[in-house]
């Protein structure tokens, strides 16, 4: 069975992971460390983690299988996912792939290193409506794949 595990916290994307999962009639996993009144519908679990480092992300990595897809910015957590052969989606649009998570932690850790040493600022691009219809579109082909063909 598919299932859909959305790194909650800071989600943009969490009205279309709703639409598409109830067009598909996919069960949903909100997790994040406090209660959101939008998660409340039937095939929507809302799990709620203790406020403490990574809690999320651990049980999000405990959870979830093959065949299941995770919406999550977490590149660390995106790791933990493929690692258990889930797809994973960035709220961007951005599939991570076995192939491509190497650089993207590497990536990442530079920009840590970067930041901390003064050498850049911290810049987060705004969410638009390119990134919201890209996810859209790629959720809707990632969804396809795993579902059976007949």
């Amino acid at each position: 069975m598919l299932d859909l595990y959305v790194d909650g916290d800071a989600c943009p994307v969490k009205e279309e992971v709703l639409r598409v999962a109830d067009r598909h009639g996919l069960q949903v996993y909100f997790v994040s460390n406090r209660w959101s009144r939008r998660a409340n519908a039937p095939n929507v679990r809302q799990v709620v983690v203790p406020e403490s480092f990574d809690a999320a992300d651990d049980w999000i990595a405990e959870h979830i299988g093959p065949g299941d897809i995770a919406i999550t910015a977490d590149i660390p957590l995106a790791a933990r996912c493929l690692k258990q052969e889930a797809l994973v989606l960035g709220p961007s649009g951005k599939p991570f792939t076995e192939h491509g998570i190497g650089m993207a932690l590497a990536m990442r850790d530079l920009n840590t290193h970067l930041r901390e040493t003064g050498e850049i600022k911290g810049y987060v691009p705004g969410y638009t409506k390119q990134d919201r219809s890209r996810f859209l579109g790629e959720l809707e082909r990632m969804i396809q794949s795993l579902l059976p063909r007949g």
